[in-house]
């Protein structure tokens, strides 16, 4: 069992953030310092009690990551019951939230590290005697639920006076400006934090000790999605120990509060949708499984394909939690905001894969009624009703579901792979004369077994550049599938075609473009002809009947409609 030994304690640097600030970079550099980075192979596994084990195994169906920055100064009831409005909803499988308050950089807490962020109405609750953040962690846990804090490791830092972003307005965060050194030039003009740097490592496990010792939180999750690069460009694999020591270090100050207040208090990290893209953002998570130096890995972000099987294999013979995340605002590119039967698909998926839980970001609190009654925008009722149904592989049985394929493009705030989907499959092109494409589709629900309770199977494919005479051959698992319909008036309003793909998000604001013209194809499928997990499809373009030299695959689908009772 890899809970044990007594971990070894450090004496924490301490210091309050005046002095912090006006420490000079070499004395400051040389403060932080605190230990060398360290080959990872020389280092000890954690030891972690039984009662820390424990805690790992709880039962996580659905956790919810909020990011909670909207609607502050409301009255301070009716924000929590906005907050909370989903959660309490008799039936909901929620069991863990972790609040996504770290504001940007800046402190909206009482913080001796931080500078705290000016806001008109985080002030107006200050005024009040309210520290929102102690009240977030105790009506979680008032609902006996789990309370994590969710800490972006390279945030874009806002102004804290005016509310701007410093690239903008010219303004920059004071440690940046004092430690340029400290900071990776990138896609953000301010730099994002070098996790190679010792006095970044330094400074970031003081904000975080700082937060675990304030509050009685469950767990904190590092997220590595909010932003990359964390490591010089082109060195992320070759500087990996700087990200490794960062959480051995989290880690040990974590367990020193753990032993202080005689409870658990767990660690995760969200990290790449696979192991080829963790290793290539500088992530050594072989390494950090066997030294237990986390808890729970929180997989992806706006992907809907993760690789939840390669990382039990990475992971295995260690307690260390998986689950996948879908973020229904940055999400994969023409999905926002999805149907039911997308959501049932995508999480069937990720159980069928063996996830421990599936996680959720970027969707909405509350009923539409409750949003518009304390000013936030609603989300689609897909969210709400995902709530009841995604948490369980018992829940989603028999439930109609899309299986989709994942797209490409528009992301534009990471420089490495971390959300950017670079190699997703679709769009792909077909030509007259070309080879087939050759795409995988997951089906996470037993076709074959279930083939007497099914309406009817059905792969949809949508074409950009097609007319309706065109013929598009398509195998499934080698098998010739009959075209079912043709549909040239088909509309998808997150396709832009042949404009590129604008970032992702704000799906509640496009609107159909009538001018589109775009073909929807669908195929009949014997659920006979369905393996359980992964199957291939071939797609070959047979006859164009306009003048064009190929076709764009947008969307490839399988949808399963089962019979009613």
């Amino acid at each position: 069992m890899h809970c044990g030994i007594e971990h070894m304690s450090k004496q924490p640097f301490k210091t309050d953030r005046r002095t912090f600030l006006k420490t000079t970079s070499v004395g400051l550099g040389a403060l932080l310092a605190g230990r060398s980075t360290t080959s990872n192979g020389a280092q000890p596994a954690m030891a972690l009690s039984r009662q820390h084990c424990d805690a790992v195994n709880r039962r996580r169906r659905i956790v919810v990551q909020y990011d909670a920055h909207d609607q502050l100064g409301a009255d301070f009831d009716q924000w929590i019951a906005y907050r909370f409005d989903y959660v309490d909803e008799p039936g909901s499988q929620i069991d863990s939230l972790w609040w996504d308050i770290g504001a940007l950089g800046y402190a909206v807490y009482p913080s001796k590290v931080l500078e705290p962020l000016t806001h008109p109405g985080l002030d107006k609750w200050r005024a009040q005697g309210i520290d929102w953040v102690e009240r977030l962690v105790a009506e979680t846990h008032r609902r006996k639920l789990e309370a994590f804090w969710n800490h972006r490791i390279s945030e874009v830092e806002l102004n804290p006076k005016t509310g701007q972003g410093g690239a903008w307005d010219g303004w920059t965060h004071p440690l940046k400006q004092t430690h340029p050194d400290w900071v990776i030039k990138t896609w953000w003009k301010q730099g994002l934090w070098n996790l190679a740097d010792p006095g970044v490592r330094r400074y970031k496990l003081e904000v975080l000790r700082e937060i675990a010792e304030r509050y009685p939180l469950d767990g904190i999750q590092v997220d590595f999605a909010r932003h990359i690069p964390c490591l010089p460009p082109g060195r992320q694999w070759e500087l990996r120990d700087g990200v490794t020591e960062l959480l051995r270090m989290v880690r040990e100050m974590l367990l020193e509060v753990e032993k202080k207040r005689g409870g658990p208090f767990l660690l995760a990290a969200r990290i790449p949708r696979n192991l080829k893209g963790c290793h290539a953002d500088g992530f050594d998570i072989e390494t950090w499984a066997r030294h237990d130096l986390v808890d729970i890995l929180t997989l992806g972000s706006r992907t809907m394909d993760v690789d939840v099987e390669d990382f039990r294999r990475a992971t295995a013979g260690h307690n260390i939690k998986l689950q996948p995340c879908f973020d229904d605002h940055h999400t994969s590119d023409a999905y926002q905001y999805p149907p039911i039967e997308l959501f049932r698909g995508v999480f069937a998926n990720w159980w069928q894969q063996g996830a421990d839980s599936v996680y959720t970001f970027n969707w909405s609190n509350a009923s539409p009624e409750l949003c518009k009654q304390i000013g936030a925008i609603p989300g689609p009722e897909s969210q709400r009703q995902a709530y009841h149904e995604v948490g369980s592989p018992e829940t989603l049985r028999l439930k109609n579901k899309i299986f989709p394929v994942d797209r490409r493009g528009g992301y534009p705030w990471a420089e490495g792979y971390f959300n950017r989907n670079d190699d997703a499959q679709l769009p792909v092109k077909l030509a007259v004369g070309g080879g087939p494409a050759k795409l995988r589709v997951r089906i996470g629900d037993p076709l074959r077994a279930l083939a007497g309770s099914i309406e009817q199977v059905t792969l949809r494919l949508v074409l950009f550049g097609a007319s309706d005479g065109d013929e598009i051959e398509a195998r499934l698992n080698g098998e010739t599938l009959p075209v079912a319909l043709r549909d040239p008036t088909w509309k998808d309003r997150l396709i832009f075609s042949p404009k590129p793909q604008p970032a992702s998000g704000g799906a509640d604001r496009i609107k159909v473009n009538p001018k589109q013209k775009l073909l929807r194809l669908e195929y009949r499928v014997d659920p006979r002809q369905c393996h359980l997990g992964e199957n291939q499809v071939s797609l070959r373009l047979r006859k164009l009947s306009s003048g064009a030299v190929s076709v764009a695959v947008e969307k490839l689908e399988v949808h399963v409609t089962y019979k009613q009772a």
